[in-house]
């Protein structure tokens, strides 16, 4: 079977900054990691080509830089790695990123499986994965918390709703979002410390791809982020009350209360 992985170079929230100016996160490989529900959508497609065979494809989107996450999947395990990068998909919404991802993956070629971490840290949107499916005209299942390959041609895969479980036959292709539940991610091996540093990145440009100028970066992006911001908790004051009787203090607290419009 043929797997494939998207993943993607996120800025570590222990560490994050905020350009003052732009108001933009700012992003180098010092403040950088794989985005961490990447690393189970990884060990998806890992496990599942330990049990049926196949080769595992790792796929991402940004910057030169973003190539350190790509290594880090060679690390893992991947067989192959390619970086979806050039200047004109900068800016992308999750719409544009969607569709870029999706003319990238047609580009490499048919899979049985594609795999994404449910949603990134950096935004929280939990859509790309569904929206490469959509483009792709493929089934997909988001926040899977088990799966297993019971039945050729389908993947069984469980999800949690609410407090239930529900229990989804995938007929492949298929595209399913992976949860820090779905299993515990693999360590780098020493075979693929060695081999990370010489891996073969693969680079896809705007020119290597079927894709509509309309469609990527900016333009293609319906959505934009104005400003990034820390969240600043409010302010507490503490209202004192006091009244030379019981009536006066009760009277005193209802009339603060029609003052702030709590009743």
């Amino acid at each position: 079977m043929k797997f494939l992985v998207c993943i993607k170079q996120v800025v570590d929230t222990s560490k994050m900054e905020v350009d003052p100016t732009t108001g933009r996160l700012k992003r180098n490989n010092a403040n950088s990691i794989m985005n961490p529900l990447d690393l189970h959508a990884l060990e998806a497609a890992f496990s599942l080509r330990d049990e049926v065979g196949g080769t595992v494809t790792v796929i991402t989107m940004g910057p030169p830089q973003a190539a350190a996450v790509l290594k880090d999947a060679v690390a893992m395990g991947a067989d192959e790695v390619y970086l979806v990068t050039d200047r004109a998909f900068g800016g992308a919404d999750t719409l544009a990123t969607s569709y870029t991802l999706a003319k990238a993956i047609e580009k490499l070629g048919t899979f049985d499986l594609i795999f994404c971490g449910q949603e990134s840290i950096d935004s929280n949107t939990a859509q790309i994965g569904p929206e490469i499916a959509a483009t792709l005209g493929i089934a997909d299942v988001s926040a899977a918390v088990g799966i297993s390959y019971e039945k050729e041609g389908f993947l069984t895969v469980k999800r949690q709703i609410g407090g239930n479980i529900e229990v989804l036959e995938l007929a492949l292709p298929a595209v399913v979002t992976a949860t820090e539940v779905l299993n515990h991610a693999r360590y780098p091996s020493i075979k693929g410390l060695l081999k990370k540093d010489e891996v073969e990145i693969g680079n896809l440009t705007a020119a290597d791809l079927p894709v509509d100028p309309a469609r990527i970066g900016m333009k293609g992006s319906p959505t934009q982020v104005r400003q990034v911001r820390p969240v600043v908790p409010p302010k507490k004051e503490n209202l004192r009350i006091e009244g030379k009787t019981t009536e006066e203090a009760a009277d005193l607290f209802l009339s603060a209360m029609q003052k702030l419009k709590v009743i």
